[in-house]
């Protein structure tokens, strides 16, 4: 994948499957993994059902496109959605796709992109098709992006007996093993690469935890270790090797 700061990304959100609710965390979101070249909505703008979507486009510069619903049953919005997506593919001016839909009409052209070369993020409620998840090089669920009364984002409690969980003890040891090197250690961040390519929504705040480091440590079933990053500085390298 392309650096955060050289990736240039194209967001197209699908306003009959999205609630306007999550555009802050989402372009929030967004940005941890690039630029947001290209920002489109698609929908039928003629009707009152987004207007929540109307009030909120303006002041986060993305542009509506609009499609109107020529037969009922019928969803046009994916349609365009997807002529657009492949029309910017082969504009060769980006490095990856934001798709922003609980569809699974989005499968086979999240798939066609990464065949190509370049990065899928998709954005879903948690009903999202599960096809269409795996679909992606990551998978973020919206619920981790609404903001609550205060401001700050939604978090759940942390889940309890992390480290009983059997299948996320499996999951996390795998990728440390396959991350280590010969002394055991595994730098936090290709830990947390190996578990996305593994499980594309895998994500730390599904067990209540803001980082991953916050959920390695609540397992209690690895020891976790500083280092200082190369070229000094009061930056620290995070490392983690299963107990013995």
């Amino acid at each position: 994948m392309s650096s955060p700061i050289s990736s240039r990304l194209a967001v197209l959100i699908d306003a009959d499957n999205a609630q306007p609710s999550i555009v802050e965390g989402l372009l929030a979101e967004v940005s941890k993994y690039g630029t947001a070249s290209v920002k489109r909505i698609y929908g039928d703008w003629t009707g009152p059902q987004l207007k929540g979507w109307k009030e909120v486009l303006l002041s986060h510069s993305i542009q509506p496109i609009q499609q109107f619903r020529y037969t009922v049953g019928k969803n046009a919005t994916d349609s365009a959605m997807i002529i657009d997506a492949m029309d910017l593919l082969y504009s060769q001016r980006l490095d990856g796709f934001c798709i922003v839909s609980s569809d699974s009409d989005f499968t086979r052209i999240a798939a066609r992109i990464r065949e190509s070369g370049l990065t899928v993020y998709g954005f879903g409620e948690r009903k999202t098709p599960q096809p269409f998840v795996s679909a992606c090089d990551k998978f973020i669920y919206t619920e981790f992006l609404l903001k609550k009364d205060e401001g700050k984002p939604a978090k759940d409690k942390p889940v309890a007996g992390v480290g009983k969980d059997k299948r996320l003890a499996r999951l996390l040891r795998d990728a440390v093993e396959a991350s280590s090197d010969d002394t055991g250690w595994a730098f936090l961040g290709l830990v947390g690469n190996y578990l996305v390519k593994q499980m594309p929504d895998f994500d730390a705040r599904s067990y209540g935890f803001s980082k991953l480091r916050e959920l390695v440590a609540a397992s209690n079933l690895f020891d976790i270790e500083e280092r200082p990053m190369a070229g000094g500085g009061s930056a620290k390298s995070v490392y983690v090797r299963e107990r013995g």
